[in-house]
């Protein structure tokens, strides 16, 4: 096992194709006089870069309704469950399935492998899926093939699946604990891939992204560049980066009408990175660490890649953002970012081990140029550093609230904790007493709810963002863990303008984060939120028939979680593990309806 986001200047071209090979044997003689340290934390860097055409932020499809949990409304993101028309899709342990949902029923149609006939999936993770109109892409990573690999399957109104062709585009790695590799806005798929450059190479071109159709017998020289020199950019200063450089690459494919016309930009620059999409443009924060009278300290680039196609632009900028949470482009056209000084962005398990100082920088985005101007010291407000190691942060509405918890690790005992929320715009820190760690942040109509652990039991305590930020209610589920981390695994439903209800896997109490891994969730926990105060309205178990063997031969641990509350035409159903279990409400309380299993050879439905 492998693995345990007024006038503009374009970024400093060094892209012309004349002056490509020079600048690349200037990379060639720098990395070979000085010694590689590996990687920083073990991880594998990534970064995103500019994109080249995108469609309006719209939904996928108008009549779909959104299951995913997502950053901004418009912009999808790879997920393990998505809606098309009357049915479900689901992407579990290398192979996609769907569960017809229409005129009330829930029943297994079809499934297939989310690899192709003649393709070996060992080593290879099948990790993300979109759906646009009736093309479902799996989006995953080859260690066997060595790239990012992109499964096309058709899916007809009745919920049939298909294999349509797969394609593999030359990268490294783009894993993160936290982050999500591609977007979906329109028809138009954005993902992002890292790309290290390798200074002994004989042909310079060979490190540029490429992409091929797969067939069998496939090899190295069918792959096709998709980026040019001329889409090549790096900024207008030196680099110098002792753990190598990367090139950094959103790709936009085109799905309409079943295609695959692909297009990609790269950014070359350190290997540390955080990759984040607002409906208007691609960031890539990249981050390098070099020493500085015995200490440390990061020198960053910030990237701007609009959607509209324009050229990207840069700024200097210091520290590095946790995760794409960390971003906010906000509606008065600047770009909020909050940084810790000791964190080397989310690539692998970077995201973890964020630490140092705490500043939110803020910077209009007519300052990004061509990577030679510097944010000044007066657009970074330094903010409280909370206590604590696995750190989450979250712009809600106004406000950023900022705390840690115990992410991947067992649940710690937390007698005192604090949050802190400031007003992004401007303002004070406020800092919040919790009597548990924050383990994760979501918005909650025009409010938040912190979910965290004391060290036995699981805590809900909903935030007030008002004038002035405050706690409300709190709801106490004595006995039980999260029981996913990824954003996917909540949900909330409005139904009212301050109230609705959420939905959040849970297991059992003081289960390690990462064991969500290997073991299912016990249920899905529904709470409703009436005015911020919390009442349980009931759970929607898993009850698996015992250990079923499901042949598995690809992604067979889930690495981007396995249960879901899903909201769907105005049903509730909880996805865990193999089953669909539906509820309804009688009085306020949630009761069973059916549970159907769409484990490969167990499709079979029970009504209570």
């Amino acid at each position: 096992m492998i693995r345990p986001r007024p006038r503009k200047r374009p970024c400093g071209r060094s892209a012309r194709i004349g002056s490509w090979p020079a600048i690349f044997a200037s990379l060639q003689k720098k990395q070979k006089r000085e010694s590689r340290r590996g990687e920083p934390n073990g991880a594998v860097p990534a970064g995103a870069a500019a994109s080249t055409a995108a469609a309006p932020a719209k939904a996928a499809a108008d009549s779909d309704e959104s299951v995913t949990n997502v950053q901004h409304a418009g912009v999808d993101e790879g997920g393990i469950v998505k809606v098309h028309g009357d049915h479900l899709v689901m992407l579990r342990r290398g192979r996609l399935f769907t569960v017809a949902t229409g005129d009330r029923a829930l029943r297994p149609i079809s499934s297939a492998d989310a690899f192709g006939p003649d393709i070996d999936p060992r080593n290879t993770w099948y990790d993300e899926m979109l759906v646009s109109e009736d093309t479902i892409a799996v989006i995953g990573y080859s260690y066997e093939r060595g790239g990012t690999e992109v499964g096309l399957f058709q899916i007809d109104s009745a919920g049939k699946l298909a294999y349509r062709s797969t394609y593999h585009l030359r990268s490294n790695d783009y894993y993160s604990s936290r982050n999500y590799a591609s977007r979906l806005i329109g028809n138009k798929l954005i993902f992002y891939s890292p790309l290290y450059l390798n200074p002994g190479a004989e042909d310079s071109f060979q490190s540029f992204p490429a992409v091929r159709k797969w067939r069998k017998g496939a090899d190295k020289s069918e792959f096709r560049r998709i980026v040019s020199a001329t889409q090549v950019y790096r900024p207008d200063r030196p680099l110098d980066s002792p753990y190598g450089v990367a090139m950094h690459t959103v790709t936009i494919c085109d799905l309409s009408g079943g295609g695959f016309d692909c297009k990609a930009t790269s950014v070359i620059g350190p290997p540390g990175r955080v990759f984040y999409v607002s409906p208007q443009a691609v960031y890539v924060w990249v981050t390098d660490w070099a020493g500085q009278q015995e200490a440390m300290r990061a020198q960053s680039m910030l990237y701007r890649m609009p959607l509209d196609g324009s050229a990207p632009s840069a700024l200097r900028v210091s520290g590095s953002p946790v995760d794409q949470f960390s971003f906010l482009e906000s509606e008065d056209d600047c770009i909020n970012v909050l940084v810790r000084a000791e964190a080397r962005g989310d690539g692998m398990w970077g995201a973890e081990a964020a630490a140092g100082d705490v500043a939110l920088m803020r910077t209009g985005l007519a300052n990004f140029s061509d990577g030679s101007e510097t944010v000044p010291p007066s657009c970074y407000r330094r903010l409280p550093p909370p206590r604590g190691y696995t750190f989450q942060n979250r712009f809600v509405g106004d406000y950023l609230l900022y705390g840690t918890g115990s992410g991947w690790g067992s649940p710690r005992q937390a007698d005192h904790s604090s949050l802190y929320a400031v007003r992004w715009a401007s303002g004070d820190p406020h800092e919040l007493a919790l009597t548990h760690g924050t383990d994760r942040i979501e918005q909650m109509g025009s409010d938040a709810v912190i979910v965290g652990a004391d060290g036995s039991d699981l805590h809900f305590t909903a935030v007030r963002l008002g004038e002035s930020p405050a706690t409300a209610g709190d709801y106490v589920r004595k006995g039980v863990s999260q029981g996913e981390l990824r954003s996917h695994g909540f949900f909330y439903k409005p139904d009212g303008r301050n109230s609705g209800v959420l939905g959040l896997p849970i297991s059992a109490p003081a289960r390690p984060g990462y064991r969500h891994l290997i073991e299912n969730s016990a249920a899905i926990l529904f709470l409703r939120n009436n005015s911020l105060h919390f009442q349980e309205i009931g759970e929607l178990e898993a009850r698996p028939d015992g250990a079923t063997d499901d042949g598995c031969r690809a992604s067979c641990v889930d690495w981007y979680g396995n249960a879901r509350p899903l909201f769907v035409h105005g049903r509730i159903i909880a996805l865990l593990g193999y089953e669909l279990v539906e509820g309804s409400l009688d009085d306020g309380r949630m009761r069973e309806m059916r549970r159907v299993s769409y484990a490969p050879q167990s499709m079979t439905e029970s009504r209570r």
